[in-house]
């Protein structure tokens, strides 16, 4: 029989390039896979001035989508995902592991804030390389959008609205994605080791834990979700109040003047879909690289 893998002495022991590289494959994987309710997500969150842009629900919005536009309109901003998930991702879990190690994450006992300490930085560092990306995504996923092409989307953008437009968002990024992947890589941990105390190398358990602590994280920070897509998605927008959309607080205020609080849970049905299988999917990815690539 085959020695079995001391899968918990693998962050400490891989190294910084395995972590990475084992990051890149899984971000490439997640988003990638996910990407259809990723589209209708955004589309339900735009606040769309044509009444065929306005969905009462995911079933509804992929019907609606795929029969007027054609199934390949769900997948439109893939390639922008797939270009910037690698390298953003590769440093997210970089980070994370080189910053739990710092922080004495792999010491025995629920470390936990050590871990919200690792998954913050990792998000920090990943979402300054992500965001331009992610605003290219959103542009070319919403309703009638103009770019087939990542290349000529960020040409136009540039053009017509500067640098600023592709980081417009990025403190709200942070805003959201600092919490979400603090609550994220917090519930992850503590699930693992709730789920799996002999902390033997187990894909179900990676699954399990990664897509709860995704559904939580998805769900908590959802409204702030909602802000970021209407500052990612300004420059497409026929309204005047929304295209001089400056920040993170003026966005959560047109939300709330249009729609009330529930204009801050737009979108969060396919977010959360979104984040609990894929979620699930990027750790067992991540786990199963790190495996694969130190076994080489």
């Amino acid at each position: 029989m085959a020695e079995e893998v001391d899968y918990e002495a693998l962050p400490s022991n891989a190294g910084l390039g395995v972590n990475m590289l084992a990051g890149a494959l899984a971000g490439i994987t997640e988003h990638s896979v996910m990407f259809p309710i990723d589209s209708i997500k955004t589309r339900m969150q735009v606040f769309a001035t044509s009444p065929a842009a306005v969905y009462t629900g995911i079933g509804n919005a992929f019907t609606r989508i795929s029969s007027t536009e054609g199934m390949r309109a769900l997948w439109r901003g893939v390639s922008s995902v797939i270009l910037g998930a690698g390298p953003a991702h590769a440093v997210h879990f970089g980070t994370y592991e080189a910053m739990k190690e710092l922080a004495g994450g792999n010491a025995a006992g629920n470390q936990w804030l050590a871990t919200s300490l690792a998954g913050a930085s990792a998000t920090v560092a990943s979402d300054a390389l992500m965001n331009p990306f992610d605003v290219i995504k959103q542009r070319m996923q919403v309703h009638q959008s103009e770019f087939r092409s990542v290349f000529t989307a960020m040409r136009v953008v540039y053009r017509t609205e500067g640098l600023a437009a592709f980081y417009v968002s990025y403190p709200t990024t942070l805003m959201m994605s600092v919490p979400f992947t603090a609550v994220q890589f917090t519930v992850y941990e503590h699930m693992k080791k709730l789920l799996n105390p002999s902390n033997d190398y187990s894909p179900v358990t990676h699954m399990i834990a990664g897509g709860m602590a995704g559904g939580v994280a998805a769900g908590v920070t959802t409204p702030l979700d909602v802000a970021k897509t209407l500052l990612q998605t300004r420059g497409t927008s026929h309204d005047a109040e929304i295209r001089r959309v400056g920040g993170m607080v003026d966005a959560l205020r047109i939300i709330w003047k249009r729609d009330g609080i529930k204009g801050f849970g737009r979108g969060m049905s396919p977010r959360v879909l979104t984040h609990m299988p894929s979620n699930a999917l990027c750790w067992l990815s991540y786990e199963f690289f790190k495996v694969a690539i130190r076994e080489q």
